[in-house]
């Protein structure tokens, strides 16, 4: 039970608990009981905010997307220049990404109907950023959008080697993968569609 004198609690502290609940087991380890014994509330108090377990469920995959994608876009429409950007995009999501449990669970295994649509949601977002960046830096519309897919493949697969080989993704060895990667499928010279070519690690147009 809470204690006298603790503020009540919100659908935004609830869906918080249950995010940690999807981390530490998937989709299947929440349980309202679970949840509301660790917030020292009552299962009354969830079904004062939630209509079922479903609606708790969906709360956590809303609060999981707006802080792991729509909040770090928004931090990053800050940075004026889009080779920039990209870089902090990767370089977030190489160190970031591994430590947040819920979204290594979450892509392994979606297990729920919501969770599927929110993976697939997220995941296109992410890819269309990525590809948006690359225009910007002069791939045409399907090259970029071909090479933001595979770069999503590699932080995807990322996530899974920081567990399994965590040797091989120590900090100096993050940064020189960081840069094969952005150089591989961002940097060098792209095609546009005006007869130049542009280098797109500074965004130079390049006379053939």
């Amino acid at each position: 039970m809470r204690k006298p004198g603790q503020r009540p609690l919100t659908p935004d502290d609830w869906a918080k608990a249950a995010l940690k609940a999807i981390a530490r087991g998937g989709i299947d380890a929440l349980a309202v009981e679970t949840v509301a014994a660790e917030l020292g509330a009552t299962k009354g108090s969830f079904y004062w905010h939630f209509k079922d377990r479903d609606a708790l469920i969906q709360a956590a995959l809303d609060k999981w997307e707006q802080r792991r994608t729509e909040a770090v876009i928004e931090d990053l429409e800050r940075e004026p220049d889009p080779a920039a950007r990209l870089k902090k995009i990767l370089g977030a999501g190489y160190e970031f990404g591994p430590t947040d449990r819920a979204e290594i669970v979450l892509l392994a295994n979606p297990e729920h109907p919501a969770a599927v649509r929110a993976v697939r949601r997220v995941a296109e977002r992410r890819i269309t950023y990525l590809a948006e960046q690359l225009e910007k830096l002069g791939w045409d519309a399907t090259e970029a959008l071909d090479r933001a897919v595979v770069l999503y493949d590699i932080y995807v697969g990322y996530m899974q080697m920081a567990h399994v080989t965590p040797h091989l993704v120590s900090e100096a060895a993050r940064r020189r993968q960081l840069d094969l990667v952005f150089n591989a499928f961002a940097s060098g010279e792209s095609q546009t569609k005006h007869g130049t070519r542009t280098r797109s690690s500074d965004s130079t147009p390049v006379r053939r």
